[in-house]
């Protein structure tokens, strides 16, 4: 397995139950494949449109990050949070994921692991925090692409707010969480409060790689979907 790159960010901290610091490690091999089949993918995976104005922590229920309204949504009683029960698969219809999920924790240098670089279509979820649905604030990671080209996140850039993401638990019930918002950081500027902070409500991040790819550091920064859970299965 080729080693992760060290230099985008510090490590995440363990925190009570959440990730309190840092950003995902990355392989600096991802996006091999960008470089060696042309310029026609060298701007690297979609991205979302720019927002009007920057996002602050803690967004209100049926609001998104920054406080801008998303998209329509039917307005509906919020769910009861659920017990907490392990990730088993997630599923975004909107841009064709339907993929398994494994459980991560922090590599020696106290990054938040990804999944194997050789298994393009796996999810990653940090098992040291909330499980999707329960109170808290649940993590999920995937790679953008390997060495034969796009992987299970690629497209994630496309979310828009008022898209579904599906996570199906060991408990047989699926978490279905509201898409708020879709920002791309860079990762020297990473905002560890906003994407790993405390939340009262359940709630999702989904974090991928995003920009542009360099072969000598990798991708410049991270592609994240902010979700609250709108209903239960």
């Amino acid at each position: 397995m080729p080693s992760p790159d060290r230099r985008h960010r510090r490590a995440p901290r363990r925190g009570p139950g959440r990730l309190t610091a840092g950003a995902v490690a990355v392989a600096v091999v991802a996006g091999a494949w960008l470089v060696r089949d042309g310029s026609a993918n060298s701007d690297g995976p979609p991205l979302p449109p720019a927002p009007a104005a920057a996002p602050v922590p803690s967004p209100a229920p049926g609001t998104a990050p920054g406080g801008a309204t998303p998209s329509p949504v039917p307005s509906r009683p919020a769910p009861a949070p659920l017990p907490a029960s392990v990730p088993t698969r997630i599923r975004i219809p909107s841009v064709k994921v339907d993929a398994p999920v494994v459980g991560l924790g922090l590599d020696s240098a106290q990054h938040l692991a990804t999944p194997p670089m050789n298994q393009h279509n796996l999810v990653g979820w940090y098992r040291d925090g909330a499980t999707p649905g329960a109170p808290g604030n649940a993590i999920a990671v995937g790679h953008a692409d390997d060495r034969t080209g796009p992987a299970v996140f690629y497209r994630l850039g496309l979310l828009r707010a008022g898209d579904t993401v599906e996570v199906v638990r060991k408990d047989r019930r699926t978490a279905v969480f509201t898409v708020d918002q879709v920002r791309v950081f860079a990762k020297k500027e990473f905002p560890d409060a906003l994407v790993y902070g405390a939340t009262d409500r359940p709630e999702l991040r989904v974090i991928t790689c995003g920009g542009r790819f360099d072969q000598r550091t990798g991708y410049e920064s991270n592609t994240v979907v902010f979700a609250h859970l709108s209903s239960v299965r």
